[in-house]
């Protein structure tokens, strides 16, 4: 560990350096990730070298115990070596975490698509109540939430809603949403009182920028309309919703949460280079055959991740095999029980990987 750690210091100042060049800031895009990557490095060099301190602390007092012959000094020594011993630990504990290997994308904002899976219109409202979980819990972590396009279920909720998330480290909390969603509980349609099973797909997406993906614009057809649903006048007066089609992969993205044909341009576009970032990583680490096999991480909308059972109030993660029975408060975007568990077991097997665990 000390050697990546003064590995570690060494880019640290190698980048110092490259970031005050004069000629640094002619490329936005590489200057803005060497700065990213200084912030990054500062964090974890200032603890080792508190580290490297305690270490050095140790060795005196080791050395005074070795030499010294009064009681008192003795004592003192054997004090100051304990309570050494104990930062050292925590030293260690801490550096390990700050050393697992970590996704990139965690600081970026995200795009959330949610679609009604099988289930008919239960389905549909269903989509609807898991868009206000994640809609309350953006609110308490102070996050802002975009619907940028929506199609409503023909008995309420959505059959898809589309939707952009931004505040601090928005992609690093979401991420762990991504799959099936399954319900059980009592349609209001249902007439004999029996339990119907039903499910929604959440799709997580970290949001890409020009830097990240590169589009050829040419590769894509743009199309405008009438907005639909609610938005003041300039619905079915203006065309102002957005429609981009991918040729080459065939995606296709809309927009019409905006008056401006411009920002649903450009919001259109977001989810775009989004979506063809995930089938480009898709396929490299297909490739390379580096795909992670982890289910708390995996990111595949086609895992079944989690159950709401309301006869029973209980909601399960079926990739860590937890269970909660507060289901009306999960529902109410108090998600914290998954998240910090799905993050805690992603960290714990990354330092697994990393071959650093005790």
């Amino acid at each position: 560990m000390l050697d990546k750690l003064e590995h570690i210091k060494d880019r640290f100042e190698e980048v110092g350096q490259l970031i005050i060049q004069p000629d640094a800031m002619s490329d936005m895009g590489k200057y803005t990730k060497l700065t990213k990557e200084y912030k990054d490095l500062e964090k974890i060099v200032n603890v080792f070298d508190e580290y490297k301190l305690v270490l050095d602390n140790i060795k005196s007092s080791k050395a005074i115990l070795e030499t010294e012959k009064d009681p008192d000094f003795r004592d003192m020594a054997k004090v100051e070596l304990d309570e050494l011993k104990e930062k050292e630990a925590e030293y260690e504990k801490e550096l390990k975490q700050m050393l697992i290997p970590k996704d990139p994308n965690d600081s970026k904002d995200c795009i959330l698509e949610i679609r009604s899976g099988t289930g008919g219109d239960e389905a549909a409202i269903f989509a609807g109540d898991i868009f206000r979980m994640y809609e309350r819990y953006a609110e308490k972590q102070n996050w802002n939430l975009t619907v940028l396009d929506l199609t409503f279920g023909s008995a309420g909720g959505y059959k898809e809603i589309i939707s952009t998330v931004s505040g601090a480290d928005v992609f690093g909390m979401l991420k762990y949403e991504s799959g099936v969603h399954r319900v059980q509980r009592v349609p209001t349609t249902e007439t004999q009182g029996r339990v119907h099973t039903s499910a929604a797909t959440v799709a997580v997406l970290p949001e890409m920028e020009d830097v990240d993906v590169q589009i050829d614009m040419n590769d894509v057809r743009k199309d405008t309309y009438c907005s639909s649903g609610p938005g003041g006048q300039s619905v079915n007066t203006t065309y102002s919703a957005v429609r981009l089609t991918h040729e080459p992969s065939g995606i296709v993205v809309t927009c019409q949460d905006q008056k401006s044909q411009i920002k649903n341009f450009e919001k259109a576009l977001k989810v775009l280079r989004s979506r063809i970032y995930e089938i480009e990583l898709a396929k490299h680490n297909e490739e390379v055959g580096a795909q992670r096999k982890s289910m708390v991480g995996s990111g595949d909308r086609s895992d079944k991740i989690r159950t709401y059972n309301y006869p029973q109030s209980r909601v399960t993660d079926h990739r860590i095999n937890k269970t909660v029975y507060n289901l009306s408060d999960v529902m109410d975007g108090n998600l914290e029980d998954f998240t910090s568990a799905l993050r805690f077991a992603e960290n714990a097997e990354r330092l697994k990987n990393s071959g650093m665990e005790d």
